[in-house]
């Protein structure tokens, strides 16, 4: 058989194992996903059982590392990567391309191995794919305060009580205005982000991402009726923090398997603002904190004297509307929230 081809064969087969590792550790460690963990390491073990029907050794016996006059040559970008999100990007690519290469050189050595590694190669775009939407949780922060800006609950006008949440340490704004005819609510949304991103934190569009993207917001929150998640991956791929409203465990792991990469958390306890004949209360933010590994935004009737229980059960985020769209002073409101939340 032919040394060269046992070379780049070998080679590649490193390259597509050690990709898979990259990946299958990203989903097992971090994104705490075990059907995903568990289709790359079977991936993993079909790429040998492919790489079996091969003469045992050849490949070993072929390997010429210090004489491979690639080793030495690498791109910048080769040297650095920016997150963890860069490492699986990179191994997934990575994954692909090796895999491409093992199809076509074991087409000219046996037939059978080549087409056993194109399986392989198809179902290792779909788990790409899987970890592409998972990737967001990376980056997302777990926000402090959220404040929900709807102008019909502000007492104040909603551009002062959108300055006073930000002075008073909001570190994130969500516009939900559902009444606004389109543009209105494009220019409201200019305006918020605008605002947000001079002081530094998140401005999240409620259910609308074509706006969120027209405007450059951080994010954009959907209910369970909105658009799914992986649909508004399509249009914005990671360009967009994708938050979900949840009200129980099983609609959080589903929002966390579709690639949101934060929940809303609720309903805590009675509110005036959304019509929730069931709360979920802190037993859910409790199952929450301890099953889904995503950053969570408590909601719902939260108040600076009731969150001391949900900061007692692990809370580190809350979103509020109604307690500080309708004060007196919106800013106060939003201090007193974060010290009653603790450091």
């Amino acid at each position: 058989m032919n040394r060269s081809a046992a070379r780049i064969l070998d080679a590649n087969a490193n390259r597509a194992r050690e990709a898979l590792r990259i990946m299958e550790d990203y989903a097992r460690f971090i994104a705490d996903d075990r059907e995903l963990a568990a289709q790359l390491k079977s991936i993993r073990h079909e790429l040998r059982s492919a790489l079996d029907r091969l003469p045992p050794g050849w490949l070993e016996a072929n390997r010429d590392a210090p004489g491979d006059v690639g080793r030495t040559t690498k791109t910048e970008s080769e040297g650095r990567r920016e997150s963890i999100a860069a490492v699986v990007v990179a191994a997934g690519k990575r994954l692909g391309e090796a895999l491409r290469s093992l199809e076509e050189y074991l087409k000219s050595i046996d037939a059978p191995a080549a087409a056993a590694i194109e399986a392989q190669r198809y179902r290792a775009y779909d788990a790409e794919q899987q970890l592409q939407r998972r990737l967001g949780t990376v980056t997302c922060p777990q926000w402090r305060l959220c404040v929900l800006i709807t102008e019909s609950l502000c007492t104040l006008p909603w551009i002062e009580v959108l300055e006073a949440a930000i002075a008073g340490g909001a570190d994130c704004i969500q516009l939900r205005e559902k009444n606004l005819e389109d543009g209105k609510l494009l220019g409201r949304a200019t305006v918020v982000v605008d605002r947000c991103r001079a002081a530094g934190i998140a401005s999240i569009i409620n259910d609308r991402a074509d706006v969120a993207l027209l405007t450059g917001a951080t994010g954009v929150h959907l209910g369970q009726t909105d658009l799914p998640v992986g649909h508004v991956r399509r249009l914005a791929g990671r360009q967009l923090i994708v938050g979900v409203s949840t009200s129980h465990l099983a609609q959080a792991e589903a929002a966390a398997r579709g690639g949101a990469d934060y929940c809303g958390v609720g309903p805590m306890f009675h509110t005036t603002t959304k019509d929730k004949p069931q709360l979920a209360g802190p037993a859910y933010l409790q199952q929450y904190i301890e099953r889904v590994p995503l950053p969570h935004l408590a909601i719902g009737g939260i108040t600076r004297t009731n969150v001391r229980q949900l900061v007692a059960v692990g809370c580190r985020g809350v979103a509020v509307s109604s307690y500080v769209c309708a004060s007196d002073d919106p800013c106060d409101a939003v201090r007193k929230l974060r010290e009653a939340l603790g450091p």
